[in-house]
């Protein structure tokens, strides 16, 4: 028998699911609840990153892959809203639920006008909760593009092609995930940091790595403009990178 979730619960999980699924980001300022979702989900087998401000989860929900983000209304500083707003500028489509103690109508309008897929009221049943969750990683998977495209550069994500100028370009893996990553922030300036994060999985910032990531660029440009003369990829010195037609 699962518990409901309120401030001072912990969740009891009985089946526990080992199998790697979606990555959750749960942005909450309320730490027993935080700890509850981190420990419940992980348990279920997902792969939960927590943030306790808005500010925080902003950033790794700008410079991270997630496939869903669980948000709080109710955030010291920069609001779930305001959270929500920024990422629906910045990420697009990635699936939202909100969370709220706050049960009015005017409310969930408020969060679902904001651009929020779901919205769910505390204190809530954790069984609830995940029937959700699997609803909306079930809708934003149907509804992802398989492709990806800036300028005359294509990319077929499911049988793992990239075309420039209809040409295809023979990439490695890491090569491949490194575009892709690209892609995803195409026109956004994208730093050392962020590619670390979110293509070589590395969480913290070692110098090494750095001249890897440097390595890697460098073989790309020479495969992605090179042959074609013009420049997608540019350096943006002391910043990073960034994919886009024309000077950045």
């Amino acid at each position: 028998m699962r518990q409901w979730l309120v401030a001072d619960e912990s969740i009891t999980v009985q089946c526990l699911m080992m199998t790697q699924q979606a990555r959750i980001l749960v942005v909450e300022d309320e730490p027993s609840v935080r700890r509850s979702l981190e420990r419940g989900l992980g348990a279920e087998g997902y792969g939960v990153v927590a943030s306790a401000t808005g500010e925080d989860g902003f950033f790794r929900a700008t410079t991270e892959p997630f496939d869903l983000v669980i948000l709080d209304v109710m955030l010291p500083g920069r609001s779930g809203l305001e959270v929500l707003t920024g990422l629906r500028q910045k990420v697009g489509e990635i699936p939202v639920l909100l969370l709220t103690a706050r049960d009015s109508i005017d409310d969930r309008v408020t969060g679902l006008d904001a651009g929020a897929d779901d919205y769910l009221v505390k204190p809530f049943a954790f069984d609830e909760l995940l029937a959700r969750i699997r609803s909306l990683l079930r809708r934003g998977r149907a509804t992802a593009s398989s492709k990806l495209s800036c300028a005359d550069l294509e990319m077929d994500l499911l049988a793992r092609r990239c075309l420039r100028a209809g040409r295809a370009l023979h990439l490695t893996v890491r090569e491949f995930d490194l575009l892709e990553y690209l892609l995803r922030h195409a026109n956004s300036v994208v730093s050392r940091d962020m590619l670390a994060r979110g293509v070589w999985k590395e969480t913290g910032r070692i110098t090494p790595l750095d001249n890897v990531i440097d390595a890697t660029i460098a073989r790309l440009r020479r495969k992605l403009d090179e042959p074609f003369g013009g420049s997608l990829l540019h350096t943006v010195r002391g910043v990073g990178f960034v994919l886009r037609e024309g000077e950045p």
